[in-house]
């Protein structure tokens, strides 16, 4: 009985010992050695890639697109379409975003796609004015609509065919940071009007602001509108 009971208290130990010990190496000490590489080696990736101001304040993250609307006139109206600030670097079509509607504290961002196929609503493999309304061919119709109507000015004035696809249709996520460099050069003669700025002067931001090909031959060359339009605002003092 006393043999049982010693062996019963020697394996109760061994297994408390091993619980601390293991809790202290698992949940202390690799935490910490972990955190603490991270923030030596790659503390703006580990902070979450944070975008901030000249202010110093943080805006965003480099990894998330943000969307640039004006202000809706009925903020309860759900129905009330967004409409761009054209004053602003237009991010891709973000079917993706969304409020939320538990926490009414503030917008959430939602990650999502349309989840249509390529052809939907298509009429003989081409997407035409015949395309049904809800549809992508209709949506992506609509949009490249909006952008040579958005983004023609007094004296430019963009052509159907130099309309990227970016501009007309969403990433998978729906939060794409990134715009391609054509569409961020379509934008250049709208935000200098609107921001009653020199057109090279935008020229260039657009150009200071374009990341080639990673590794020079991963991805394509992209433009991150939030970093664009965070050195637009330095550039403009808004």
């Amino acid at each position: 009985m006393n043999n049982s009971v010693g062996n019963a208290a020697r394996l109760i130990g061994a297994g408390l010992r091993a619980l601390i010990v293991l809790t202290v190496i698992c949940g202390v000490i690799y935490p910490l050695a972990v955190t603490g590489i991270a923030q030596g080696l790659f503390n703006d990736k580990a902070n979450g890639s944070e975008i901030k101001d000249k202010s110093g304040q943080v805006v965003g993250s480099s990894l998330i697109g943000q969307a640039y609307n004006l202000p809706k006139q009925n903020p309860d109206d759900a129905e009330e379409a967004a409409k761009p600030d054209l004053k602003w670097f237009q991010p891709r079509p973000s079917n993706g975003l969304g409020s939320n509607s538990v926490n009414t504290q503030y917008s959430l961002i939602l990650s999502g796609a349309t989840n249509r196929s390529a052809d939907n609503g298509a009429v003989n493999g081409r997407c035409t004015e015949d395309a049904e309304e809800g549809t992508l061919c209709a949506q992506v119709l609509a949009a490249k609509e909006a952008v040579i109507t958005d983004n023609s000015t007094s004296g430019y004035t963009v052509k159907p065919e130099d309309v990227p696809a970016d501009a007309v249709t969403s990433s998978g996520s729906g939060l794409d940071p990134n715009i391609s460099p054509a569409y961020a050069k379509l934008q250049i003669h709208r935000v200098a009007e609107q921001n009653r700025l020199d057109v090279k002067q935008v020229e260039k931001l657009v150009a200071d602001h374009t990341t080639g090909r990673t590794l020079g031959f991963m991805g394509e060359p992209r433009v991150n509108v939030l970093e664009l339009n965070t050195a637009l605002k330095a550039l403009t003092g808004n």
